[in-house]
């Protein structure tokens, strides 16, 4: 490798993180589209940047080009996903960088949306430009694990959020838990209720605790995103049984059957991702039908000092050590005065955000 293609690699890959980071403040706003970096870098070596918009609002690609004005001609565009090149609420990002006169195009992985998939990289290699695919394509497939999960499989991608004391406890005995973790730690979790479409909770949880399960101890903001209403980043609620009308998690959606065909109805409705936060039992019927592709247990320092109290599963678990679930860490933080610990089933790709 010379110094002349050493440098053009290292220039892609500083452009392509910057990509990464736009996408990443607009990861709670676009769906059911995917959250989308772009960048331009133009011949003076300036870096415009854009993410995708909310649904109707235009596409990273647009977004950055529009910034880089009529520098964009005979520029380099970086973009995490392949752009599009069909029209759906907007039109088609593979002309409006044919249209700005864009010279090449670097992008971090290939859209597995079967209307696109390898079609907007077609199209613009067709129509002279230059495009280069796989640049921090780790990082980029990391980052839309959730899509790409969607398009691949036509189901969610299963976010299992639980707390516990150090000793694994997540209720007294008498059934209280609130607040077993830091107000940190609960905000973090909205979090993940904001980048999730759905959640669900049993029927349970819903009688004992009454709770909204909306988004309030979390701010989504984006330069990308202005004027979100809250209500949208709200996810849908599903639970598992049936509620009273007056319960504070409606409107929900109520339902009995079985999880994988569940997850399979959520999926042909657009949810990409869904987080469960159920009681012990709940959590139990994910865990052991192996529906779960991403564990986030936040640990407190406390402990309930006995066997008592209600532990992260209910149910019926292994019987001997050797049928043991085993799964690998994916990170490990601390949040406010507690841990949150990341952990994937064996062989399964960490989401990384």
């Amino acid at each position: 490798m010379n110094l002349e293609t050493a440098a053009e690699n290292a220039g892609d890959r500083e452009a392509m993180v910057r990509a990464i980071s736009a996408a990443a403040t607009v990861r709670c706003t676009t769906s059911p589209n995917p959250w989308v970096g772009a960048v331009v870098r133009t011949a003076d070596g300036r870096f415009h940047e854009g993410a995708t918009a909310p649904p109707g609002g235009p596409h990273a690609e647009v977004t950055a080009i529009a910034k880089a004005g009529e520098m964009a001609r005979g520029a380099t565009l970086y973009v995490t996903l392949e752009p599009c090149g069909h029209t759906g609420r907007t039109p088609p990002c593979t002309e409006a960088i044919l249209e700005a006169g864009i010279a090449r195009v670097v992008v971090g992985i290939q859209d597995p949306d079967p209307q696109v998939s390898g079609r907007g990289i077609e199209a613009l290699r067709e129509a002279g430009v230059e495009v280069t695919v796989g640049v921090q394509s780790d990082q980029v497939r990391a980052q839309l694990t959730p899509y790409v999960r969607h398009r691949e499989t036509g189901r969610p991608w299963v976010v299992l959020k639980l707390a516990a004391t150090l000793d694994g406890g997540t209720a007294a005995p008498n059934g209280s838990s609130q607040w077993i973790t830091s107000p940190e730690a609960r905000a973090d979790g909205h979090r993940l209720r904001a980048e999730s479409d759905a959640l669900v909770v049993g029927a349970g949880t819903v009688r004992r605790d009454d709770p909204s399960l909306t988004v309030r101890d979390y701010h989504v903001a984006s330069p990308y995103a202005e004027g979100v209403d809250r209500a949208k980043v709200d996810p849908r609620r599903i639970v598992l049984g049936a509620v009273s009308p007056e319960a504070r998690v409606n409107p929900c959606t109520e339902y009995s059957g079985d999880l994988g065909d569940l997850l399979d109805q959520l999926g042909g409705e657009g949810v990409m991702q869904l987080l469960v936060e159920g009681g012990s039992g709940v959590a139990g019927e994910f865990h052991r039908a192996g529906l779960v592709d991403r564990y986030v247990v936040y640990l407190a320092p406390a402990l309930f000092g006995g066997e008592d109290a209600k532990g992260l599963f209910g149910g019926q678990g292994v019987f001997d050590i050797s049928e043991l679930w085993r799964g690998g860490f994916s990170s490990v933080e601390r949040v406010g005065a507690d841990l949150r610990i990341e952990l994937v089933p064996c062989g399964s790709q960490s989401n990384g955000e």
